[in-house]
């Protein structure tokens, strides 16, 4: 019974003679066609009338008593249903994992070999013998040494899974080595936020990922199916940190929706520059621009006790500060980021046992790095510290003294900011040119020693046990394996793989050049802090310039500027959210992502691991 329409034809048929009524009978039956005699008499009519209505009557009365029990039927396997499906799906699953086993015809057991974190070891022990003594079957657990890589199993939380995902994305870790996660919960919002940092786009930001915070225990959000919904809800924390970070830079770039606010008195004095330089009336008419000099007495005050003087957001050459000052710091911080790279790789060095790396590869990478680049950074301090107000317009330039630094030359237009400036590049120089043939053949020479060392270690040991072999009695009986898991590890049967020198110069000369000009390039990639924090600063200005500023200069009166204000501040909020949100919001993240793959996490780490997938019914939390 589907519930849908039936069409039924019904004919009325008249015939004359018994042998057409036999042939009439005869198709009728052929298509399966309820026959119902046509009586002659008036009261048979109605009698089998009566009788065909009280017929269907009774069907309607069954029909409609099995869709009642069919309902309630159905309703109670509506409810059973779910467990059901769970039921089956772990059955499918444990099958699953059985199949994988091997069968011992000698025991007549199941035989599995699996991963197991060493904290959960007591756990599963437990689980095993409690659910052998309930079926009546007893479980043994061996641990067994082995040679192969471990899989990687890395805990996370709702807070730290999506900075896990960050950098299991680039590849997962090897076992037990430097995981940059916990790194990358500060690093990396922090590095979005130099370049999306405004007060006000950081905490709206801040607020819609606090919503979603928030409400992540609700069944509805947890299981929407909307893509775009799932990828924001699955980096909340991610997106939690960004936007509050970028509400700390906003604060230091003093921005909020392109807008400067005064939070502290400004370190200039306008009142004191005119008061002293006499600026009258005619010459405000005929200079437009005015110039505030620091080195007169009262204009500068000092500096702003937190982030950039809001005055600045009036000078004309508002952009050229802002610049100057964003380079410096992208570069101060890439150095600073690259650097610490290379001094994670200090800890794998250490724990794998290649302590040789520490002076043949760590130190040079140091070396090479802070010579050159580091002593950048250095200079840029050195000269926000030592150049005074009342030197900057002879102050020399950086860039100038690091182009001469490879060039083993000096201007005498650009005097030194230290006395002994040239030496001291001159050397650094030397000693990050002597660190690349270090790093070329260094560790493939005390590899390939090693390699030599070793063999003839074994070529001595092989013939003292043949000597032995013949000093021992024949018949003596050869002892036996103490317990299964020394005969699975063959510790002592497996020979070292093939050294192949050439290979492993080919190997470091290509590490040594990647690493090379990799600080340059990876150095100059640092600037992208610069840039996309320009852009996103012209973004917003150019928006309130075109949007809001026009808005607001188009009614003077109260309840035209009302009525006026609505479309445009809607227009505004769409276009904040939708350009410099979403757009710039993403653009700024995949740059972030860039700095931390390629700038980073290549100076120390490999991910060349594999995940622990354990068997479990538990469904992941994101």
């Amino acid at each position: 019974m589907t519930g849908e329409p039936v069409t039924w034809m019904t004919f009325l048929i008249s015939y004359w003679g018994e042998q057409i009524g036999q042939k009439i009978r005869k198709i009728t039956d052929c298509f399966h066609c309820h026959v119902f005699p046509f009586p002659e008499q008036d009261d048979a009519r109605r009698g089998a009338l009566q009788q065909l209505q009280q017929q269907s009557l009774e069907l309607r009365e069954v029909l409609g008593e099995t869709e009642r029990f069919l309902s309630q039927v159905l309703g109670r396997v509506q409810k059973l249903l779910p467990p059901w499906q769970v039921q089956i799906r772990k059955m499918k699953a444990v099958y699953l994992a059985l199949n994988q086993c091997s069968v011992s015809a000698t025991h007549k057991c199941l035989i599995a070999e699996a991963w197991c974190a060493t904290r959960d070891l007591p756990t599963l022990q437990q689980e095993l013998q409690e659910s052998s003594s309930e079926a009546g079957v007893s479980a043994v657990v061996h641990r067994i040494p082995c040679r192969d890589m471990p899989p990687t199993l890395i805990r996370t939380t709702r807070f730290t899974a999506s900075f896990q995902g960050i950098v299991d994305a680039y590849g997962v870790s090897r076992y037990q080595e430097v995981n940059p996660a916990p790194y990358t919960i500060i690093t990396f919002p922090f590095l979005f936020a130099v370049m999306f940092g405004d007060v006000g786009h950081g905490l709206l930001m801040f607020l819609f990922a606090l919503a979603m915070v928030l409400a992540e225990d609700r069944p509805a959000v947890k299981t929407a199916q909307n893509e775009i919904w799932r990828t924001f809800f699955g980096g909340r924390y991610l997106l939690l940190l960004m936007g509050l970070f970028s509400v700390y830079t906003g604060f230091i770039y003093n921005e909020c929706f392109s807008r400067a606010t005064v939070i502290f008195p400004s370190g200039w004095s306008v009142a004191a520059m005119a008061n002293q330089s006499g600026w009258s009336d005619t010459f405000l008419a005929e200079h437009p621009m005015l110039a505030l000099d620091p080195n007169v007495t009262g204009v500068f005050l000092g500096p702003y006790p937190f982030g950039i003087d809001p005055v600045w957001s009036l000078a004309v050459n508002h952009l050229s500060f802002l610049n100057s000052f964003k380079m410096k710091m992208s570069v101060i911080l890439g150095v600073t980021h690259m650097a610490f790279g290379v001094v994670l790789g200090v800890f794998n060095h250490v724990h794998f046992g290649q302590l040789h790396r520490l002076l043949l590869e760590t130190l040079p990478e140091l070396v090479f790095l802070l010579g050159l680049f580091g002593y950048l950074v250095f200079l840029v301090v050195y000269k926000w510290l030592r150049v005074s107000v009342t030197g900057a317009a002879s102050a020399p330039s950086i860039l100038i003294h690091f182009i001469n630094m490879f060039l083993f030359s000096s201007s005498p237009t650009n005097r030194p900011l230290f006395p002994g400036q040239e030496v001291v590049q001159a050397t650094l120089v030397v000693l990050a040119l002597a660190m690349v043939p270090i790093l070329l053949v260094g560790t493939p020479l005390f590899l390939r020693w090693q390699h030599l060392r070793r063999r003839r270690l074994r070529a001595g040991q092989q013939l003292d046990e043949d000597k032995a072999g013949l000093l021992d009695a024949p018949d003596a009986p050869v002892a036996n394996w103490g317990s299964d898991e020394e005969k699975a590890g063959c510790s002592g049967d497996q020979e070292e793989a093939k050294f192949v020198l050439s290979e492993v110069l080919m190997h470091q000369a290509i590490h040594t050049i990647e690493f090379c000009l990799g600080c340059i390039s990876n150095t100059a990639s640092y600037l992208r802090l610069w840039a996309l924090s320009l852009a996103h600063a012209q973004l917003s200005e150019v928006l309130w310039a075109m949007v809001m500023r026009v808005g607001l200069r188009l009614g003077r009166e109260m309840g035209v500027a009302a009525v006026v204000l609505v479309p445009i501040f809607a227009a505004f909020a769409v276009l904040t959210v939708a350009i410099l949100l979403v757009m710039e919001g993403l653009s700024a993240f995949l740059h972030a992502l860039r700095l931390h793959w390629v700038e980073f996490q290549n100076k120390f780490y490999s991910g060349t691991g594999y995940k622990l997938n354990p068997f479990t019914f538990a469904v992941e939390e994101e």
